[in-house]
């Protein structure tokens, strides 16, 4: 792709609720952590002059629909998270069209524009979820970025191609993929430069997978705004903590390591790569890569 950028992207949602809910079975309430650690992303883009993708829980957006609106007001394209994240192998079809459709809707109505873009939860689209691409292209989305090109044992789609291109879902749907960014090493693909990964990594290993990729494609880089999140969880997370298991607990305070880092390594790689929305990498891709008579539809900004 010439001039190439890379994407910056935000899964919103609140990772104290989630946290309650998928690893304790206990269903809470949103938190306004993730209002004031979203604002902290969108002031350090504005300081940046920076705009980004934010892929929006539906849950999110019904209980803040003002940070909805916020987001959209400041520039930034809107995508859809599902509503209640749930992964794909965790529903049937009929569920994940009302998922998705459920917080197409609400998200659509809160900016008044049609929402273009789709991320799955845990990057749950797999082979063997892979009738989902059906359901998000039937759910009037455009593009997606769901899969992870890496052989995982939560998630990964072994060998699914690196680059942004146009696909056919299994029934013959048109559906533009954007796939998270992964590099070799040592003989297997391995994610970089979102998440988890961000937040482990030293920064020289992040700035190197940056260098490599680049001049070849644009990189696909996320976070989460509970990954900015330094101070203590609430009371009732840790009463169930105490309640869980030795190795639940183990996996949980391990979620917390180099949080601390989270902020100043997101900082530091807007002051040296540029990014772009992801709907301007994919009508860019549209533009270059696609003759007329191969697009299947239209994209505005």
């Amino acid at each position: 792709m010439e001039n190439i950028r890379s994407a910056f992207t935000v899964d919103v949602e609140d990772g104290i609720s989630l946290a309650m809910r998928d690893a304790f079975n206990v269903r809470t309430e949103q938190t306004n952590r993730v209002v004031y650690l979203t604002e902290s992303i969108l002031e350090l883009l504005q300081e940046k002059e920076t705009r980004a993708t934010f892929f929006v829980l539906g849950q999110v957006a019904e209980k803040f629909p003002f940070l909805v609106k916020k987001i959209s007001n400041f520039g930034h394209e809107v995508g859809v998270h599902g509503y209640n994240h749930y992964r794909f192998f965790e529903m049937s079809r009929e569920q994940a069209l009302e998922e998705l459709s459920n917080a197409k809707n609400i998200i659509e109505n809160l900016i008044g524009q049609e929402v273009f873009g789709h991320r799955a939860p845990a990057f749950s689209i797999t082979p063997d979820t892979k009738w989902g691409l059906d359901v998000i292209a039937n759910a009037g989305f455009k593009y997606d970025s769901s899969i992870m090109p890496i052989k995982g044992k939560r998630y990964g789609w072994p060998g699914f191609p690196k680059n942004i291109h146009l696909l056919k879902t299994p029934s013959g749907a048109s559906l533009i993929e954007v796939p998270m960014t992964t590099v070799p090493f040592l003989g297997r693909e391995i994610p970089v430069c979102g998440g988890g990964y961000l937040r482990l990594f030293p920064y020289s290993i992040t700035k190197r997978a940056f260098e490599k990729i680049t001049p070849e494609r644009p990189v696909i880089l996320y976070i989460h705004p509970y990954e900015l999140d330094t101070e203590r969880y609430p009371d009732y997370y840790f009463d169930e903590l105490k309640k869980a298991g030795f190795f639940k607990r183990e996996k949980m305070k391990s979620m917390w390591i180099n949080r601390k880092t989270v902020y100043p390594k997101v900082s530091k790689i807007l002051e040296n790569y540029t990014f772009d929305t992801m709907i301007n990498l994919v009508n860019q891709y549209t533009k270059e890569k696609l003759s007329d008579a191969d697009i299947p539809f239209k994209l505005k900004v």
